[in-house]
């Protein structure tokens, strides 16, 4: 199901899908090189529980951005889509073939549709602006987006304040709305340099995955690697913090609760997030072929 010559291959979908074992087999089928694509895999605290390549899998084929930033780090977007644009291009200089595989799906848009230069925003107008949002309420503040921004006022779901803000701020910023800037995007891979597949198995396969990792995490040492990082001191903003399985887990630790109320918590936070990224990648990317079962996509692979 996987054919056709192409440089860059990128592998997407929900957590717990397949997703890194078939770019690993393909890595080692084709020569290629791994690049991560996962916001949560970029930081070294988090081995485990992230679920990052370990060492046997990162010695049999070359891995990239995996474990690259300390836990009170905040790599946005952009800041990804830098180091990334940087090593596919090492990678192409190598002649190999290179296999980007996450679930993150801002970060594939960023590679294939582009990431907009939208100017720094002070952080006094993000003041006047939230103080408005404040005094209006988000009806009336919705009516006054649209006289500058009518299409971010459609599009932005109710109660989404933080990007309905955004949207303001950026108009108030540069005098152009944000789907200006977003409209003068260029891609950094561009048509026929990249092919996509999503790995999306049935459901309730996915959900049993899911649980079957978390209880696979425990006992590879999550439950260890979550007191370290909570020994750090480190404030809850960084991404880190905000990991499937840390907040729970922080919480048995400090004696809140038990370690059974802490996996089932972990559970269900990992399914919604999984049901969340199934949704994303059905609505963004419907055209990239799907396949739900990894290891027979790599059997039925043709040359």
């Amino acid at each position: 199901m996987i054919d056709g010559p192409a440089l860059v291959t990128l592998i997407a979908g929900p957590t717990a899908g397949g997703k890194s074992a078939l770019a690993l087999r393909l890595a080692r089928e084709t020569g290629g090189e791994i690049v991560n694509a996962d916001s949560m895999q970029i930081y070294a605290d988090l081995r485990v529980l992230t679920a990052r390549p370990n060492t046997e899998d990162e010695a049999a084929a070359p891995h990239h951005l995996f474990g690259v930033a300390d836990a009170g780090e905040a790599w946005s977007v952009g800041r990804w889509l830098e180091a990334a644009t940087a090593t596919l291009a090492t990678i192409a200089a190598r002649g190999r073939p290179a296999l980007v595989v996450g679930g993150t799906g801002l970060y594939f848009r960023a590679l294939t549709v582009g990431l907009a230069d939208i100017p720094a925003v002070s952080a006094a107008i993000r003041r006047e602006v939230q103080a408005l949002f404040d005094l209006l309420g988000e009806t009336a503040f919705r009516v006054r987006l649209a006289e500058i921004d009518a299409p971010s006022a459609r599009r932005i779901a109710t109660a989404d304040r933080q990007r309905l803000t955004r949207a303001y701020e950026v108009w108030a910023a540069s005098g152009r709305s944000l789907g200006e800037w977003q409209s003068r995007t260029l891609p950094t891979l561009f048509p026929g340099t990249w092919r996509g597949l999503i790995v999306e198995p049935d459901r309730q396969t996915l959900y049993d995955r899911c649980d079957a990792r978390l209880a696979a995490m425990l006992d590879a040492g999550a439950l260890e690697e979550v007191a370290r990082l909570a020994a750090r001191g480190l404030s809850p903003t960084p991404p880190a913090m905000k990991a499937l399985g840390v907040a729970p887990l922080a919480a048995h630790l400090r004696g809140e609760i038990s370690l059974d109320e802490a996996l089932a918590q972990a559970r269900q936070d990992t399914r919604r997030y999984a049901k969340r990224q199934l949704t994303w990648f059905r609505n963004q990317t419907p055209d990239w072929p799907r396949v739900g079962n990894a290891d027979a996509a790599i059997s039925d692979r043709t040359p």
